[in-house]
């Protein structure tokens, strides 16, 4: 397994890219429009940056991996010679689903497809294919080139040999592959997206503020981040998107995204993707201030 295509290169996307190809994988990293292509290539190069400034890859290495990297807009093109293809488009079922039955269409027969879907059925994708057995979920955890963890997720029909050389890539990645079952939010979401959807519904209810919500889960709970800025990382339009999956796969109300959440997804304010969420990044994105409609 060479030739891996990935489609959509925003910030998942090409962190998968920069991964595959600083370890020794080909690339072909795809989408709808040059410009978005190009950014993405922007973006890898800072990140290759920032590895060389901590000695983990040398400059050597670095002029390598961008070579590994091939750039497209031409999805059947780049799936012909794949041996794995690499879903990491919007979390929306419609574009997911035209996406595959494209790529089965045109990709060899050997090909695994894998979706870097955090809560969509990898049954349903794989359902929009000819090739159930080799559909699976690889959930990349952001920023993909530092976090460990692919949780792996396998669909009704996954066959167990497409399971076990996805676990064994995960691992040529120097990553940890976890495996989950294909029900909503699989494991990872389905724990961690009702912790932020509690957190944006206490803010809500004036009970916390933005900095005393997260300070009180980084200082006494140890996490590494609070739930409203790890929120505003993810993009609260994906974790609007998750929390809906959960409500309608469960029915059960507590999955329910709170008020707030619909309506800062409503207006536009998306987060780190958008320059302001629960804080706003516009300034300095390195050092954002709780967003006004907070303070």
């Amino acid at each position: 397994m060479n030739n891996i295509t990935v489609i959509g290169s925003g910030t998942m996307g090409n962190g998968i890219a920069h991964c595959f190809a600083q370890n020794q994988f080909n690339v072909n990293l795809v989408d709808i429009s040059e410009d978005k292509l190009k950014n993405a290539l922007l973006v890898i190069n800072k990140n290759l940056d920032r590895q060389v400034a901590r000695s983990i890859v040398s400059v050597d290495e670095k002029a390598k991996v961008l070579e590994r990297i091939k750039t497209s807009t031409n999805l059947e093109k780049s799936s012909e010679k794949a041996d794995l293809i690499i879903e990491a488009a919007s979390e929306n079922i419609k574009i997911k689903e035209q996406l595959f039955r494209q790529i089965d269409a045109v990709a060899p027969e050997h090909c695994i497809f894998a979706s870097n879907t955090s809560s969509i059925s990898i049954t349903k994708l794989a359902s929009y294919t000819n090739r159930p057995e080799m559909v699976i979920g690889m959930h990349f955890m952001n920023p993909v080139p530092v976090m460990r963890l692919i949780e792996v997720i396998s669909g009704f029909k996954t066959s167990e040999d497409t399971s076990k050389v996805i676990s064994e890539l995960t691992k040529k990645l120097d990553k940890t592959p976890i495996p989950a079952k294909d029900y909503p939010g699989f494991v990872a979401n389905r724990i961690l997206l009702p912790m932020i959807n509690e957190a944006i519904e206490t803010l809500f209810q004036g009970i916390g503020g933005v900095s005393e919500i997260d300070g009180m889960m980084k200082l006494g709970m140890g996490h590494p981040m609070g739930p409203l800025l790890l929120a505003d990382f993810i993009g609260l339009d994906v974790c609007l998107s998750v929390l809906e999956v959960l409500h309608e796969g469960f029915g059960d109300p507590k999955y329910a995204p709170t008020p707030l959440l619909v309506n800062m997804v409503q207006s536009g304010n998306l987060g780190v993707k958008s320059g302001i969420g629960f804080y706003d990044y516009r300034a300095d994105r390195k050092n954002p201030t709780v967003a006004a409609q907070f303070i």
